[in-house]
């Protein structure tokens, strides 16, 4: 009988759990292997955060050097603690399928705020020791305050359990491999799309000897061909930028199919100079993923500070406006238009209620309507869902992407034959109305109308960002497109208008929020 492989691991329960996973894998294809632990410097040093230690590969370095000198067969790694360079003589020779590459926000109970973004109260104290973690967090909240946090995944969960944090950010994947039990904690989970994970966050890495070419033949049988794809545009963003887990950088990258059946890899991208700074948002989509780090990476280094300006108030810790500032850009907040309520009265019986706007949204539960029973809510995108949630109720469906037609589809499909409320402006498109498989089923009830105004501002600046018909409706009242700005249209609807009346769109957001209209200005900016 053979002798067994030895697959080396760190000693938490995380990293055990993923060494006795692939032994399990190889067992199936009936390989015998036993697991080896082996202490590293990184399990060592639990006193400081990991922006503050020196050099990279602390939690990686002592298996590989037992690799090199055949003391264990491989070793099964969190790919995103892997150095992006393997030593010589040594070659990743697999990698897993990936677990969910979200991040938890995993709150006490004395500290959820539901009036708050993220449900955490106002000051809380956020517990990671992750520099890309820090920067996110902090332009997302920056009320909050952050602290180191170390230890093992259960430590972690008692700490914040046991007050010493508000809350702490950490991976998905290893609540989940592990089935941690978060007793009463509130758990957020932040979209990879919004707050970026680490590259290859959720993927393990198997990892041999070059020259075992047994070894790296079984290894093959459990590759994950698509995970290795889109993760080597995730590890080799961080390999152009030098990095190790002390970057402030996060990259995820996610394959699909378009229309026409071919393949479509989208990238985002988060990168800050240090910890305390704000970071820069990145997004990009390409048929191949050939190129698109190297992309990234120029773009990242060549953001070139303009005047922008936007068709809308100042927010209260407004992530659009500080992360640019952030970065040297000179920001103008001014809507074009004002809102006006308009009354309505008593509601119809209906099982659905979709919201298009948050304007829509305000003006609807200010007049505090009575509402039917067991009423479902649907919102065009996050940014609605979130002003929803500010009124007490969590919306049931949430569009994707700003393809509103797209949209209604997919919330037509879910409604079916119900009967569903539209509270909009006045002279709304009813683009998600005309989705609807029967149309008698949409009951719309007009609960705004919006008005030019012109308090004798000239907005002009590099970079014009326009929110909604009706903004680039009344910039055109009085004036032209400035021919050497560079236009960026929040959704189809405001690209059209700007487009009839000859002006350029240079770009459109992924999605109808802040961090979306962040990546459209870094892009072309």
């Amino acid at each position: 009988m053979p002798a067994p492989l030895i697959i080396g691991s760190r000693g938490s329960d995380l990293a055990l759990w993923q060494a006795n996973h692939v032994r399990e894998q190889l067992a199936a294809l009936g390989v015998n292997a036993e697991v080896q632990v082996i202490k590293t410097r990184g399990d060592n040093i639990q006193d400081i955060g990991f922006d503050k230690m020196e050099g990279k590969g602390f939690f990686t370095k002592e298996l590989e050097d037992a690799l090199l000198k055949k003391e264990i067969d491989l070793a099964v790694h969190s790919h995103k603690d892997l150095p992006t360079v393997s030593p010589a003589g040594l070659v990743t020779a697999a990698v897993s399928g990936r677990e969910d590459p979200s991040e938890l926000l995993l709150i006490h109970p004395g500290a959820v705020d539901g009036s708050m973004p993220f449900s955490l109260k106002k000051g809380a104290k956020v517990g990671t020791s992750s520099a890309r973690r820090k920067s996110q967090w902090l332009a997302l909240r920056p009320d909050c305050s952050v602290e180191d946090l170390r230890g093992n995944v259960p430590t972690r969960i008692r700490k914040v359990s046991e007050g010493m944090y508000d809350a702490i950010l950490i991976a998905a994947a290893g609540i989940n491999r592990l089935e941690s039990d978060t007793g009463d904690l509130h758990i957020i989970k932040l979209a990879p799309k919004e707050f970026v994970p680490a590259p290859s966050q959720g993927v393990l890495a198997l990892q041999c000897r070059e020259a075992d070419e047994g070894t790296r033949a079984i290894l093959a049988r459990l590759n994950h061909p698509e995970t290795e794809r889109c993760i080597s545009v995730e590890r080799k963003l961080l390999n152009l930028f030098d990095g190790g887990c002390h970057l402030p950088l996060g990259v995820f990258c996610e394959k699909e199919e378009d229309d026409d059946g071919k393949d479509v890899f989208s990238v985002w991208a988060a990168h800050a100079q240090a910890w305390d700074k704000k970071p820069a948002y990145l997004y990009y989509r390409s048929n191949t993923p050939s190129g698109l780090a190297e992309r990234m990476l120029d773009n990242f280094r060549n953001l070139k500070p303009a005047s922008v300006f936007i068709s809308r108030n100042r927010k209260k810790q407004d992530l659009f406006c500080e992360v640019l500032e952030g970065h040297g850009y000179r920001v103008t907040a001014q809507p074009l238009i004002e809102f006006r309520s308009l009354p309505f009265f008593a509601l119809p019986d209906v099982d659905w209620i979709f919201f298009s706007s948050k304007h829509a949204v305000k003006f609807f539960f200010t007049r505090k309507p009575e509402l039917p029973a067991a009423v479902k809510f649907g919102v065009i995108g996050k940014s609605t869902a979130d002003e929803v949630r500010r009124y007490g109720y969590s919306a049931n469906f949430i569009g994707q992407g700003t393809d509103t037609r797209l949209i209604g589809k997919q919330f037509a499909a879910l409604a079916g034959n119900r009967r569903v409320l539209f509270p909009q402006a006045k002279g709304s498109m009813r683009t998600v109305q005309l989705q609807l498989t029967r149309k008698e089923n949409a009951v719309d009830v007009i609960v705004y109308e919006t008005v030019a105004m012109d308090k004798g501002m000239n907005p002009e600046a590099e970079v014009m960002v326009f929110t909604s018909p009706s903004n680039v409706e009344s910039f055109l009242s009085s004036r032209h497109f400035p021919s050497e700005s560079k236009i960026i249209a929040m959704g189809d609807a405001t690209a059209h208008a700007i487009k009839k009346s000859g002006g350029r769109v240079h770009g459109t957001p992924a999605v109808f929020t802040d961090l979306g209209l962040l990546q459209a200005v870094f892009k072309i900016s």
